[in-house]
């Protein structure tokens, strides 16, 4: 199996999609293709969720808004995974996440050399898609040896912010708001456990296992499948109804 993931939209993706079975005939899956435009960190946080869900398979991963530059090409192997993609930290969170769910210790990071490619503007297509297709033929445990894929201990490691935890006070970020409009923080799901409500920005909040649990159009602090505390409505938009977007610091107290 190979999985394709990038912010490409459409028809981008049906070209890297040709290029790949020109060169094997693997089981092709979309993982997404909407991920916010050139957004390295939303694209990691939802790949990290999504991708540990599929069987052993060769990610194709494309947001990449440093393509045409010098930075590298990367295929990171996680177990009995590969991802394959530009080096600008992508990657990283999901292999941590699915070497950590696997068998493996630890991730390894190989650098993919490619020549002069035909497009400065698509190396989704001319780079990254023929560079999944023969790691997928090559075998996740074999690709190492070819002459064109080098290890580096070097590269662009993506990590999420730390939350500050004190007491009865809580003090993270927003990572990201989904399609719903529930705003995702990066504060641990267990600061919920056992509280009816939390005060979020010096405003009281009802605290629920389920969106339905209040009424339609109210507001809730919830765990949402992630594992992380979310800002949500019933019917409605989280990040509208208490007001944050996407990098906010978030105080819960």
């Amino acid at each position: 199996m190979i999985t394709l993931a990038s912010d490409f939209g459409t028809p981008y993706p049906a070209a890297m999609k040709g290029v790949v079975l020109q060169r094997t005939d693997a089981r092709l899956e979309d993982v997404a293709h909407d991920f916010p435009r050139q957004d390295v960190r939303t694209a990691a946080f939802w790949l990290r969720e999504v991708l540990p869900y599929f069987p052993p398979a060769v990610h194709l991963v494309v947001v990449d808004p440093g393509v045409g530059t010098d930075r590298a090409a990367l295929a990171v192997r996680a177990g009995d995974h590969a991802l394959v993609g530009p080096d600008n930290g992508v990657l990283l969170p999901a292999a941590r996440e699915l070497a950590a769910r696997g068998d493996a210790t630890e991730i390894e990071v190989f650098e993919v050399e490619y020549a002069d490619p035909a497009s400065s503007t698509f190396h989704g297509r001319d780079v990254f898609a023929p560079a999944a297709a023969e790691i997928h033929e090559e075998g996740v445990e074999d690709f190492h040896e070819r002459d064109d894929v080098t290890p580096v201990e070097e590269f662009e490691d993506l990590r999420f912010p730390e939350p500050k935890l004190e007491d009865d006070v809580a003090v993270g970020e927003i990572l990201v708001v989904d399609g719903f409009g529930n705003a995702v923080t990066n504060l641990p799901g267990e600061l919920l456990d056992g509280r009816e409500t939390v005060s979020v920005g010096g405003e009281s909040a009802p605290v629920a296992r389920a969106y339905a649990e209040v009424g339609p159009g109210e507001r809730l602090v919830t765990v949402g499948s992630h594992g992380n505390v979310e800002l949500a409505v019933n019917r409605g938009r989280g990040d509208e109804a208490f007001g944050v977007s996407v990098g906010d610091e978030i105080r819960i107290e």
